[in-house]
């Protein structure tokens, strides 16, 4: 497939604050970097809800009794399967995905995680469309996925497409914290992973509508794929289009 490494310069001059994560600084138990605020207040799951894999357009979906009723199944799912320990959001790999109560548009998020286990897999969900990849490069069994190529692409892309897989392999390893950057602008997508550049200005594929726009708007969500995830130090600044 194609690939490049030259940074995208105009994403970079756009918003210079992103070279702060560049230098792969983590922010565990301390204030929102300038401009930020913190999605995850270190203490329990407040800003956050239960929502499975879903098309947004399905969130529209019955009378507001029906809605209200389908959203309470998915707390209590999010309840059974997710919990905070020592500031720190640990899910056991099942149930609905951990989603931000708010919708944003253009954005940088900042997000530590952690794979506890060896060949976990999860990722991060941007306007609810899969998705920023996260798993384990040593996972025999994932490698016929392209594991090996590491973390950080927009896996759910079509194949052969500039940005499914990362431009390096910058993962820590399994048991270590990894610091993430994600820049979102209209369909675009810039991806740092411990201060390097795996994903540069690439589009993200609508998953639920094939070959339209994304949602202009749509919720955060961390997946889980049947294997613990943690995740701390969840920072998110909107940005102007």
């Amino acid at each position: 497939m194609t690939r490049t490494t030259k940074p995208c310069l105009r994403l970079w001059a756009a918003w210079p604050s992103l070279m702060v994560a560049m230098a792969g600084i983590t922010w565990a138990g301390e204030a929102a970097p300038e401009g930020f605020v913190p999605l995850f207040n270190g203490r329990d799951l407040a800003g956050w809800r239960g929502r499975p894999h879903l098309d947004p357009r399905e969130d529209a979906r019955g009378g507001a009794a029906e809605r209200q009723a389908r959203q309470k199944q998915w707390n209590d799912d999010l309840a059974a399967h997710w919990r905070v320990a020592d500031g720190v959001i640990v899910s056991d790999g099942h149930g609905v995905f951990l989603t931000s109560d708010g919708d944003y548009g253009d954005f940088e998020l900042l997000v530590d995680w952690m794979l506890p286990a060896a060949c976990a897999d999860s990722g991060i969900y941007l306007r609810a469309n899969p998705q920023v990849q996260i798993w384990d490069p040593g996972c025999q069994r994932d490698r016929v996925h392209g594991a090996e190529k590491g973390s950080g692409g927009l896996w759910n892309n079509p194949p052969d497409s500039p940005g499914r897989f990362p431009l390096v392999k910058a993962d820590r390893p399994i048991g270590e914290w990894n610091t993430t950057r994600i820049a979102m602008r209209g369909d675009r997508v810039s991806v740092t992973l411990n201060g390097q550049v795996v994903v540069d200005d690439q589009p993200l594929a609508n998953f639920f509508e094939k070959g339209r726009p994304l949602p202009e708007r749509g919720p955060i969500q961390i997946q889980t794929h049947g294997a613990p995830m943690h995740v701390r130090n969840v920072f998110l600044r909107e940005t102007p289009r």
